[in-house]
């Protein structure tokens, strides 16, 4: 596990490159695309990337947007539902550093131990969220809610 610094520093050099994707050209899916795998390149512990979002077909209901990792079988999640609907239905990040301790948690593949998911909100309303899930325990710190609250908001401001 890399400290603090270490840490500090990969964060804000990716974030400058993700702030680069956001100002470039593409869609929003090609650019949110694009964000997973820089985060999935960048990050050792960050083994699966996604994106879910607001279905505009169906009332409070996240669908799988652009994602780096193993295939899910979640690709559409109620709100309320595991760890990604209550980030849906409460607007607040989760940090969970070990899924088997979590009852509700909805399995997207028997290797992941850990998951952090940040909402993204534009103008105060939920619009999507990025989930982030970990073949490690324990490995997401006060830095990665950070990092990844800044790059929601970033992402937000393209829904």
């Amino acid at each position: 596990m890399m400290d603090r610094q270490a840490k500090k520093k990969l964060f804000g050099d990716l974030l400058g490159r993700v702030e680069g994707i956001i100002g470039g050209r593409g869609s929003a899916a090609e650019k949110m695309a694009g964000i997973c795998r820089l985060l999935a390149e960048g990050v050792d512990y960050y083994d699966w990337v996604g994106f879910y979002l607001v279905n505009p077909e169906r009332d409070r209901e996240l669908v799988l947007g652009p994602f780096v990792g193993d295939p899910t079988e979640h690709v559409n999640i109620h709100f309320g539902e595991g760890i990604c609907g209550q980030s849906a239905e409460t607007k607040k990040i989760f940090v969970v550093q070990n899924v088997c301790e979590v009852t509700n948690y909805l399995s997207c593949s028997p290797k992941v131990q850990s998951e952090i998911v940040v909402p993204m909100l534009r103008e105060g309303n939920f619009v999507g969220e990025i989930d982030i899930d970990s073949h490690e325990l324990e490995p997401f710190s006060e830095e990665d809610e950070e990092f990844l609250s800044s790059i929601a908001s970033l992402v937000a401001t393209i829904l």
